[in-house]
């Protein structure tokens, strides 16, 4: 059993002021893993103070000497990619497979483009060519609460950070409750990079406590959090209520998969449908959980699906065949299991079980486009087909939605694709391929997908900064003063 029971504040580990032990479970085992400190109010208050001291050494410093200690701690973060994999399979039930490649792998890969996508960054510019003198500068909004999910830990904490830090803000994370010890690994390696104290501070705790405690901090002043849409709300109200602090949110989506009747090479786009829809056990926000299909192909395609789902192995998540993991606790499974009994009276192409308490065989479903299964979000590895009649109700169909995330669409005609890709209303577009871009691509959505800003890319340090304008008149008047 793994007690970490402390939090990082003011580059130290310190107690909680009050202990409150919760139990973080492995969701393939449904025993607990390790045992945290969830955090309190004088908690979060010493994380706060210590971030604000830290503010203004730390947002005056060179842009390139703070790009410089991110360079460091990705130096640092490569050589403890294991630890990092191991810790994410146990506490989000990720395959280890996926836990060393992906979800280790996007941290080292934000920060590495963070670093390169930084020194393209005018942090500093003048106002024109005729204004050599005046500024305009892109200066830390301050300190920054940033609130990270369970299901891509590594990758929203280095997203999150990495772009903080070399904007300038100073840091108070709060990890999901449910995976937090992947954070906690992070912090070591920020206190081992050198990051002087109080720049990045660590404490657990859930969303009524720590969470809510920071989004009303009248000491904060920006929160970035990353999660679902009912909770990203609550957001814009503790700003209104405190200190109108800037909200950042990137939120949920029902992201739709389109595959037109001209669409080439049938397998290749099954082979896409599937990752999108089935990819980290289906626990995330840009999930291909749509497929929209024209009725001309539809049958074709369904089949070259199932042949691909079957590929998906089911099972305990250290094994490395395995590609679906256990779902991430007791109460988001029985959530899953819920919209399993809702597939169970619609028409089920595949799947529609659950192997063991906590896993979910991949599942594809064919449901009408007004059901549950075609309107909210699952966030488990559950497919929703629905069939179309032509390239207008596709996308029509596909922008029927609350969400506005990601979508994709596949067809072999240029001018259709380039014309569905700007009628989607989602924030990123792929044709004939699932993605979410890379680090050069903004990241966010539309509607009620996302709020204030964009992750990843040059566009992810606008969210943590603010631009000033500074005139500057050098008109010497010393001759008129003398008598």
């Amino acid at each position: 059993m793994i007690e970490k029971r402390q939090f990082y504040i003011n580059g130290e580990w310190v107690d909680p002021a009050v202990p409150n032990d919760f139990e973080v479970i492995d969701p393939s085992t449904e025993e607990a893993c390790a045992i945290i400190s969830l955090g309190s109010k004088a908690d979060t208050d010493a994380a706060v103070a210590a971030a604000k001291d830290a503010l203004p050494g730390w947002m005056y410093l060179p842009a390139e000497e703070r790009i410089a200690y991110v360079e460091k701690l990705l130096a640092i973060y490569d050589t403890r990619g294991e630890e990092l994999a191991q810790a994410m399979s146990a506490e989000m039930g990720a395959p280890i497979d996926m836990s060393r490649t992906q979800q280790v792998g996007s941290g080292s890969y934000h920060l590495k483009n963070f670093i390169r996508a930084a020194k393209e960054v005018p942090f500093d510019k003048p106002l024109s060519d005729r204004f050599q003198n005046d500024r305009i500068i892109m200066e830390a909004v301050g300190v920054a609460a940033l609130i990270t999910p369970w299901n891509w830990p590594m990758n929203q904490v280095t997203l999150k950070v990495g772009a903080a830090a070399i904007a300038g803000c100073t840091m108070v994370l709060k990890p999901s409750e449910q995976s937090p010890l992947n954070a906690m690994v992070f912090a070591q390696l920020m206190h081992e990079a050198g990051f002087p104290k109080g720049v990045f501070n660590l404490v657990n705790g859930d969303g009524p406590g720590v969470g809510t405690q920071l989004s009303g901090h009248p000491d904060v002043d920006m929160v970035s959090f990353t999660g679902s849409t009912v909770t990203g709300r609550r957001f814009l109200h503790y700003s209104a209520d405190s200190n109108l602090k800037e909200v950042v949110l990137e939120l949920g989506g029902k992201n739709p998969c389109i595959v037109l009747d001209d669409a080439e090479n049938l397998d290749a786009v099954a082979a896409h449908v599937v990752n999108g829809a089935f990819w980290n056990m289906g626990e995330n926000c840009s999930a291909a959980s749509r497929l929209i299909v024209q009725n001309g192909i539809k049958e074709r395609l369904i089949e070259k699906v199932r042949a691909h789902a079957r590929e998906w192995i089911v099972g305990e998540p250290l094994n490395p065949e395995v590609r679906v993991g256990a779902l991430v606790s007791k109460t988001h499974f029985a959530k899953v299991s819920g919209y399993l009994e809702a597939a169970a009276k619609e028409t089920i192409l595949m799947g529609g079980t659950s192997p063991a308490d906590g896993f979910v065989e991949p599942t594809v479903v064919e449901a009408d486009r007004s059901s549950t299964l075609a309107t909210e979000e699952i966030f488990g590895p559950v497919l929703t087909v629905i069939d179309v009649g032509s390239f207008e109700e596709a996308i029509a169909v596909a922008n029927d939605s609350d969400y506005g995330l990601a979508a994709s669409i596949f067809t072999a005609n240029g001018k259709r694709a380039l014309r569905g890709a700007r009628m989607l209303r989602a924030g990123t577009v792929t044709v004939n391929s699932f993605g979410e871009g890379d680090i050069t691509t903004p990241f966010g959505g539309y509607k009620q997908s996302g709020f204030g800003g964009r992750d990843n890319s040059i566009h992810a340090h606008d969210q943590y900064t603010q631009l000033k304008t500074i005139w500057i008149d050098l008109t010497d008047t010393s001759d008129t003063d003398i008598g």
